[in-house]
């Protein structure tokens, strides 16, 4: 999967706000908006919440990935946030998180849905790459690390 393809500029954001878990998945997903793939945000933020009822998605080390599958877009997007100070995300090993990655696919295909969480969980093995994620300086940076990291 070509990662440079789906994230760009205005698909990243450096100091995300919110300070609890709804404040950050909503923050993301107008990231999502905003770019203008999304045809209806409240059916895009019931299939992320739906997903997150089901098990966290703050998946340990500081890592979030909200993601969801729903009818209001038409291909797969991504988006990524930055919280510093790192937001109570009930990750399974109790530690906050600060790197979050939202995907939402439609509902209708699931392969690169898959393929996009096992590529960005690869990137993000690594303690060295989220430090140099959450200390990116640009998004331009944090982008060149994500597609490094994944190739």
């Amino acid at each position: 999967m070509n990662l440079k393809k789906i994230l760009n500029t205005n698909l990243v954001e450096l100091e995300l706000k919110g300070n609890s878990k709804q404040e950050i998945i909503e923050n993301l997903l107008d990231i999502l908006v905003k770019a203008g793939k999304v045809k209806d945000r409240s059916l895009a933020l019931e299939a992320i919440l739906e997903r997150e009822a089901k098990m966290s998605t703050g998946i340990q080390q500081g890592v979030a990935i909200p993601h969801g599958k729903t009818d209001s877009v038409n291909e797969l997007l991504a988006c990524i946030g930055i919280r510093k100070d790192g937001v109570d995300f009930k990750a399974l090993d109790g530690i906050p998180s600060k790197i979050f990655i939202m995907t939402l696919s439609p509902s209708t295909r699931s392969g690169p849905h898959v393929q996009f969480l096992a590529d960005i969980s690869r990137v993000l093995t690594s303690e060295g790459m989220r430090e140099k994620l959450i200390n990116s300086g640009t998004k331009e940076e944090l982008i060149s690390l994500v597609v490094k990291g994944h190739a």
